[in-house]
């Protein structure tokens, strides 16, 4: 199957719908993650880390973001690391953390591009389904 950019909306669609059934005040996460795109792909790779155990509803939505991405990119022939890890366990942190340093900086900037346009349409899709009080 051809990679498409509509793809991109419904993987979002189904990424806020599973949030929302998982727990509706995980959707306030998607314009966070919006933003964490500027700050590259290991911080937001490793923000799923940071909320596992405190708020994990919130963690699985990052993560499955992110498996997401790594599926998408992996469709299009550019393979974004995506080891299971242990938060408790740094030397697993600091080695999938290394690998995603360590892409080129081609595969770098269309990852991110791929990640932007990915948390743009999970942020239209949050302020579609979002349950207002």
């Amino acid at each position: 199957m051809a990679w498409q950019a509509y793809e991109l909306d419904h993987i979002a669609q189904k990424l806020v719908l599973d949030a929302r059934r998982r727990d509706p005040q995980s959707l306030n996460q998607s314009h966070k993650m919006r933003l964490a795109v500027a700050y590259g792909l290991e911080r937001f790779w490793g923000e799923h880390l940071r909320l596992q155990g405190r708020e994990d509803s919130k963690s699985h939505y990052w993560k499955d973001t992110w498996d997401a991405l790594h599926n998408l990119m992996k469709k299009a022939g550019v393979i974004i690391p995506n080891d299971p890890v242990n938060p408790n366990q740094v030397n697993e942190i600091q080695a999938m953390s290394e690998k995603l340093w360590q892409l080129s900086i081609e595969d770098q900037r269309v990852a991110i591009a791929v990640l932007t346009q990915l948390c743009d349409c999970i942020v239209w899709w949050t302020q579609r389904y979002k349950i207002s009080k």
